[in-house]
């Protein structure tokens, strides 16, 4: 089975759109603003994407770019006017900032309440702690694939390859909420290809190209691939997991592209919504 996360998001951001309607029918706008490293082709590219699928939901929302001319000093003052700003439900800190600029402050500054990405220390701890929240929008979109297709996480061993605090342990976190049995592996684990074997639920997370091969996966196990990559002498991006190989034997996979990808910026949109709902609730 193939777990089509593109169709999925195409059909989550209808209804996000009437959710939106609904607001402004109540005379509340969706905003999501977000700060991004100008010089960063990758990043203005993936947050115009964001922008596009926004606007078409009715969500709107201002962007700020920061240079390499700008100070720390200046981009905790924006995240302290738009923790301010009542109109903004929402803020996206994409990374990565300009190297001269602590990303780990800004995050801190910008807190929970308006972090629909749930990645600053605040909504991690709540995650952490059980408490309620905006989820890291990479994991959230990830169980959003796994109950649209009626994936039962319960007592299923679950292996993470990957220990980022936006991906990895996010989702160990969230597999545990499932009452999974969660493993965290990364590219330094000793016989990572035997851990892999023995998974139910396999979420590569590594950024290593095609690392996971179909030979290291348990039959029948459901894998979520979170991998993009570029590959010289390959067109397009390629995920952490060999696709060929491992489609023979796994009996769920997401495909990269159309997998994960789509559903962590429509995760990031509904947040936003949700953000917006909470002031007239």
């Amino acid at each position: 089975m193939i777990l089509d996360g593109l169709a999925l998001s195409k059909q989550l951001r209808i209804e996000l759109k009437e959710r939106v309607d609904r607001l402004r029918e109540r005379g509340v706008v969706p905003r999501l603003d977000v700060i991004v490293a100008a010089q960063d082709p990758a990043s203005v590219a993936y947050v115009n994407m964001k922008r596009k699928w926004a606007a078409a939901a009715g969500i709107e929302g201002e962007y700020f770019e920061v240079s390499d001319t700008t100070s720390q000093d200046e981009l905790i003052e924006q995240i302290y006017k738009l923790n301010g700003n009542s109109r903004v439900h929402g803020v996206l800190l994409q990374h990565p900032l300009p190297k001269h600029l602590d990303e780990d402050a800004a995050l801190l500054a910008l807190g929970s309440e308006k972090d629909v990405d749930g990645i600053t220390p605040q909504s991690l701890g709540r995650l952490t702690a059980g408490l309620p929240g905006f989820r890291c929008a990479t994991p959230l979109g990830i169980t959003k694939i796994l109950d649209h297709y009626n994936i039962d996480c319960t007592g299923k061993r679950a292996l993470v390859i990957g220990r980022s605090h936006i991906l990895g342990k996010p989702m160990a976190l969230m597999l545990l909420e499932r009452n999974a049995t969660v493993t965290i592996a990364h590219s330094k684990t000793l016989d990572l290809a035997d851990r892999c074997r023995e998974a139910d639920i396999l979420v590569a997370a590594v950024g290593r190209a095609e690392m996971i091969k179909g030979d290291w996966i348990k039959p029948g196990a459901t894998v979520i691939d979170a991998g993009y990559n570029k590959v010289e002498g390959r067109k397009g991006d390629v995920g952490d997991v060999h696709f060929e190989s491992a489609v023979e034997v796994a009996g769920a996979i997401t495909p990269v592209p159309g997998g994960v990808g789509p559903m962590t910026v429509t995760s990031l949109l509904m947040n936003a919504v949700e953000a917006a709902e909470k002031t007239i609730s």
